[in-house]
């Protein structure tokens, strides 16, 4: 017979064994997490790190996609843009144009180029550390691109310094000494568009409006630097080689529209990698960017479709694909700081401006800007970049930290800035332009002969034709 004391207690948990039991499990825990703390904190490291890894991948493979696009906005873009709208005499001078500045400026940009506009120097220009692209590798320059290698920032920025006196030579198409071209364009780069990219983009540049600058003005992807500059360096360009030939009395027309035409679509898809591609990474700011532009884009060419429509009874193919670049050019300043819908009253604004730039005042004033480059990237310029200073929204990039950006923000004196941005752009090219003109025209000259001009830049410089219709 069992023992009823015994049976009683099996029914009890001792308080103390109880105790005992949890404290020991209290002990296997605490020696548990002693062990596993420190994997965790490994493992919490290892997952930053390979999330910035995977960052760092994406925003390198957005940016090096962008840098192409944005070569293929030189060529074949604007070489297709070009050639279309010049005398079939002409093309291959004109495409030559655009395609020889892609090896020109590369080995400039390589040599000095890079350290002028984007080494720490004056307000004005760079210094030389990066002579010969000396410490330009995989490490980041932080204060430009925290999460690409500076290599990339470079090869980026590159493109720019390409396409920016390429197309000056839309204004002295068909009569400029293809000698005289490359010494002036060379000249143009070093002593107007590196310190012009230095002031606007440069860690301590006059106008960088994130990085010091002592007049902090916006330009997300090159108003100024870009199309102003260009474009008011070519209407110095046509005013100073004079008209061509036969301006205006015979004929000049475009030898194909086709061609344009190509050529302008691939300036709207490489426009995508000049603009979105200015945000440095694949992310929220990439997109507005890219929204923009296309918006922007698409106002500009109806705009100018319409306003010809209007003036003329007809709407053109070469005038929609007119305002369409210059709605890209308008929206280029803008497009890291604006909404949707400021994008597209910024590209209708441009796209009728500029229509009645080309259609009026260019024939009111009689000067021979052979493809408009006054007319689009000059004017067009402009306006985006004053429009710029009336929709800047720190909704869309918050520059100033919290304080007001454009006038929309409840910062008119933002207008200001942008306009003295302009004119400091207008004057370095106006001034530029003339000297370097005029050092160019002593050296090598820069206006074709009479009977080379009249047989055509193809053969007389280059010593071919484009089309051969004997074969």
């Amino acid at each position: 017979m069992e023992n009823p004391s015994v049976s009683s207690h099996r029914g009890r948990l001792c308080p103390f064994s109880c105790l005992s039991r949890i404290s020991i499990l209290l002990l296997m825990a605490a020696a548990a997490w002693a062990q596993t703390a420190p994997d965790m904190d490994k493992r919490l490291a290892d997952l930053e790190k390979a999330a910035k890894s995977a960052q760092m991948a994406g925003d390198n493979a957005w940016m090096l996609t962008s840098a192409a696009l944005v070569l293929m906005m030189t060529g074949p873009g604007l070489a297709l843009f070009y050639s279309g709208l010049v005398r079939r005499k002409n093309v291959l001078g004109t495409m030559m144009h655009s395609f020889v500045l892609m090896g020109t400026v590369t080995i400039l940009w390589a040599i000095v180029g890079y350290s002028l506009a984007f080494a720490e120097g004056s307000p004005f220009i760079g210094d030389l550390r990066y002579v010969l692209l000396n410490g330009v590798g995989a490490a980041p320059n932080a204060g430009y691109a925290p999460t690409i290698p500076q290599q990339t920032y470079m090869i980026y920025q590159l493109m720019f310094a390409i396409i920016t006196p390429a197309l000056i030579s839309g204004a002295f198409a068909e009569r400029m000494k293809f000698s005289g071209m490359l010494l002036f364009v060379t000249l143009w780069s070093l002593l107007v568009y590196f310190p012009l990219a230095h002031m606007v983009w440069g860690k301590g540049g006059l106008f960088n409006a994130s990085l010091g600058g002592k007049i902090p003005a916006f330009d997300f992807a090159g108003g100024t630097v870009v199309h102003i500059s260009s474009g008011v360096s070519a209407l110095i360009c046509a005013l100073y080689l004079g008209k061509r030939y036969g301006y205006p009395h015979e004929s000049m027309r475009p030898h194909s529209i086709v061609l344009s035409l190509i050529g302008a679509c691939l300036l709207w898809v490489g426009w995508f990698g000049f603009n979105a591609g200015s945000a440095l990474s694949a992310g929220p700011l990439a997109t507005s960017a890219f929204v923009a532009t296309h918006f922007g884009a698409a106002a500009a060419a109806l705009g100018w479709m319409f306003a010809e429509w209007i003036k003329s009874g007809k709407p053109s193919a070469l005038g929609a694909i007119s305002g369409c670049v210059a709605g890209l050019v308008a929206i280029t300043p803008a497009s890291g700081f604006v909404k949707p819908f400021p994008a597209i009253l910024i590209g209708l604004v441009a796209g009728v401006v500029c229509y009645l730039m080309v259609s009026v005042v260019k024939g009111k004033f009689g000067y021979d800007d052979s493809l408009d480059a006054f007319g689009v990237h000059g004017i067009g310029g402009t306006v985006g970049a004053l429009l710029t200073g009336v929709f800047a929204t720190k909704e869309i990039n918050d520059v100033f930290m919290g304080k007001p950006m454009g006038w929309v923000d409840g910062n008119p004196g933002q207008v200001l800035n942008q306009a003295i941005a302009c004119l400091v752009s207008w004057g370095l090219a106006i001034v530029g332009t003339v000297v370097l003109l005029k050092i160019t025209d002593i050296v090598v000259g820069v206006r074709v002969k009479l009977e080379d001009e009249v047989a055509g830049l193809d053969l007389s410089m280059h010593g071919e034709e484009a089309y051969n219709f004997e074969s």
